[in-house]
């Protein structure tokens, strides 16, 4: 009996291991299927590196177009117009013959007129005062220019300086040019005290020299006078403003 037990036993343990065996036999690995699913994984792999690089090119090309719209912080436009209102002031403040081609016409058509000889010893002396006060005048006011101008210069320095010094920071086109158009600024503001100088003491100059053509012209006829019998010439005093 006991041996027909263990028999038993043993068909027992051979049909359970016949049964399972077959059941793990069914997992099996395939290697071509394998790599298929890794290629696949490699590929939505790059396909995402690839979609974040293009993000990042896109981040930097915003950014680099943000420093590109980017003002400069920097700005000598109330300097340059403060520099060039102080000079325009000086030349408003032209005295006497100021820079208006009607008060021009005006004095050449009186004081500095040819001398006629029915002009009285007092009007050549009236004519000849006024031309002297004209030439000290018109020195005066070239002197005060060119006082202006050399008071902007230091102006001027600190503004080149501290442009030179943003263009050389910008950190986009449009603050490398803002920088570039401010210096241009700077250097027609330059060019403007430049040239109210020069157009002052021009002004200085022909007011002299035609002090000096009516002069020798009053001359003239005041020898004429002399020399003529019966002009009656009344006074001296005529030569003291030649």
């Amino acid at each position: 009996m006991r041996r027909l037990a263990l028999l038993a036993n043993a068909g027992t343990v051979a049909l359970v291991l016949g049964v399972v065996t077959p059941a793990r036999a069914l997992i099996v690995f395939d290697p071509s299927n394998y790599v298929q699913n890794v290629l696949t994984a490699a590929r939505e792999l790059q396909q995402i590196n690839n979609q974040i690089t293009s993000l990042q090119n896109e981040a930097q090309m915003l950014i680099n177009q943000a420093r590109n719209l980017s003002n400069l912080p920097y700005s000598s436009l109330q300097q340059l117009q403060s520099s060039i209102q102080r000079t325009q002031q000086l030349l408003a403040q032209a005295q006497r013959i100021a820079y208006d081609v009607q008060q021009i016409d005006r004095a050449f058509a009186t004081s500095y007129a040819p001398v006629t000889g029915s002009q009285s010893s007092q009007a050549l002396i009236t004519n000849a005062q006024s031309r002297w006060q004209n030439s000290v005048a018109a020195l005066q006011d070239a002197l005060r220019v060119q006082a202006g101008v050399v008071g902007n210069l230091d102006t001027n320095r600190v503004q080149t300086s501290a442009l030179v010094t943003s263009s050389q920071g910008a950190s986009g086109a449009l603050q490398a040019t803002q920088a570039g158009n401010q210096i241009l600024a700077l250097q027609a503001q330059q060019l403007a005290d430049l040239t109210a100088a020069v157009a002052a003491q021009g002004r200085a100059q022909s007011l002299e020299a035609a002090q000096r053509a009516s002069a020798q012209d009053q001359g003239r006829e005041q020898l004429r006078r002399f020399l003529t019998p019966g002009q009656g010439y009344q006074s001296s005093n005529v030569q003291m403003f030649h």
